[in-house]
């Protein structure tokens, strides 16, 4: 599966896509990035399988997990960015957008945009507080409210299918997002920021109450696995706790 160069190309030229040309730069055209992100992947991802991207921003997962040979379901609520994705991803059958959020039910949600950087835009007013005076989040500023539906993991699954992957990546939305799922699923990722470590507990342990057992993680965007072995949701638990601030984000694997 190759991208058309000359939309993502058209998009970088539009000046109404300006505020997500620093993300298209980013993501799209780096080799060495999308290599690490084909290798990272690749133990959970194989040919054929389903993955949903919730959270998928300008849709550069969603390209790994196609270069893997996955179908994909993007989940992304802001117009901006599913709109990229819809142009870079026309002529792919296999790349379906939901222009959503993904929540714990069916409804109309508040969005915080952060036009400068939309990538942490948020459902999560809460998020939004957090950040504010936080060490590593100075200048950030959530200046655009819309409304948006929101979906859940569970309907997405009554129309899609059962993934084999699922990628949250919600900025302080993930336990809402996984109070939306109901059954346990070969394998998901979940992001965690230190200025909302409350959020990834009650993320974990909705996930070892739905049946998931081993965990790993993987800090900022190393896309390396932190844990030689996967271990148990307490010590999970703990060493998130024990997490210093700078250590800011990461991502925590799960597996039944």
């Amino acid at each position: 599966m190759t991208l058309n160069s000359a939309r993502i190309s058209s998009l970088k030229a539009d000046p109404a896509a300006a505020p997500i040309h620093g993300s298209l730069d980013f993501y799209y055209g780096n080799a060495e990035h999308d290599a690490a992100l084909d290798a990272f992947y690749a133990q959970f991802v194989r040919p054929g399988d389903l993955v949903f991207d919730v959270g998928a921003h300008v849709g550069d997962h969603t390209g790994s997990f196609r270069r893997l040979g996955a179908r994909v379901v993007a989940v992304e609520p802001q117009p901006l960015c599913s709109r990229a994705i819809r142009t870079i991803y026309a002529d792919d059958a296999d790349v379906v957008v939901v222009e959503a959020a993904c929540g714990a039910s069916e409804s109309t949600v508040t969005f915080y945009v952060n036009s400068a950087n939309p990538t942490v835009s948020t459902v999560s007013k809460d998020f939004v507080e957090a950040a504010d005076g936080a060490g590593g989040w100075e200048g950030q500023v959530w200046d655009t409210e819309i409304h948006v539906p929101t979906v859940t993991l569970d309907s997405l699954i009554g129309q899609y299918g059962t993934p084999a992957f699922t990628k949250i990546d919600v900025e302080g939305f993930e336990d809402a997002v996984l109070a939306g799922l109901s059954t346990t699923l070969p394998a998901l990722s979940f992001e965690f920021t230190t200025i909302e470590r409350a959020v990834a507990r009650r993320a974990l342990d909705r996930a070892a109450a739905l049946g998931f057992e081993r965990f790993n993680l993987s800090l900022g965007g190393s896309m390396t696995l932190d844990f030689d072995a996967w271990a148990s949701a307490e010590t999970m638990a703990a060493h998130l706790a024990a997490l210093p601030h700078e250590a800011n984000s990461g991502d925590v694997y799960c597996l039944p």
